[in-house]
C-alpha cells in the first residue's frame, strides 16, 4: 500500500508540473542528517494540515528551535504556541480550538485567502526588515525551548498529581 500511494503522489506531481508549473519534491533514505539539512535552510516553515488532523507537529518545533518562523493553522502544538507567543510565527485562518465553532471549517478558500494575505502584507514585509525577521527568530526559538519532554512530563505531573511548574521561557525583546 505504502508503494502504491508514493506512486500516487508522483503521479499528482507530473500533473501539477505539466499543468502548473510546480514541483514536487519525494525525499528517499529521509532521516535525521537530510532533515537537519532542510530545515536548516528555511526561513518560513508552512504547515496546512487539515484541521483537527495534526498530531502533533514536531517538524514545526524542530524548525522553530532552528530561529524558524511557522505559518500554520491553529491545530497540534501551533494552537498552544502561537497563544503562548505570536512572535514566533503566523497564524493561518480562525482558532480550531473549538470544532464547534461555525467560523471553523475545512473550507479551503478561508485558508488559502489567509495565506496570501498573510504572506504579502506580514510575512514578505517583516522578512524584508531584518532586526524584525531576527526578533521573531529569537522568539521561535524561546517558544520552541519550552516545548520538549521536560515540559511535557512537568505538565503530566501538574495535571495527574496536582504539583506546580514555573514556566522556563519568556517573550524576547
Amino acid at each position: 500500500m505504502g508503494k502504491d500511494y508514493i506512486k500516487r503522489i508522483f503521479e499528482a506531481g507530473e500533473y501539477l508540473y505539466d499543468n502548473y508549473g510546480v514541483k514536487v519534491v519525494l525525499l528517499e533514505n529521509y532521516n535525521m542528517d537530510l532533515a537537519h539539512l532542510i530545515v536548516s535552510g528555511v526561513d518560513v516553515w508552512l504547515n496546512t494540515p487539515e484541521r483537527y488532523r495534526e498530531a502533533s507537529g514536531t517538524s514545526g518545533m524542530k524548525a522553530a528551535l532552528n530561529g524558524v518562523l511557522n505559518f500554520s493553522v491553529l491545530d497540534g502544538w501551533w494552537l498552544e504556541g502561537y497563544r503562548m507567543n505570536p512572535l514566533a510565527g503566523w497564524a493561518i485562518g480562525p482558532d480550531d480550538s473549538n470544532p464547534n465553532d461555525p467560523r471553523v471549517s475545512n473550507d479551503w478558500t478561508i485558508d488559502s485567502n489567509a495565506i496570501y494575505d498573510i504572506l504579502e502584507n506580514e510575512i514578505i514585509p517583516t522578512h524584508m526588515n531584518h532586526d524584525q525577521w531576527l526578533l521573531m527568530s529569537k522568539n521561535a526559538i524561546s517558544l520552541a525551548a519550552y516545548f520538549n519532554t521536560h515540559r511535557m512530563i512537568e505538565e503530566y505531573a501538574e495535571k495527574a498529581y496536582k504539583l506546580k511548574r514555573q514556566k522556563p521561557w519568556k517573550y524576547v525583546e
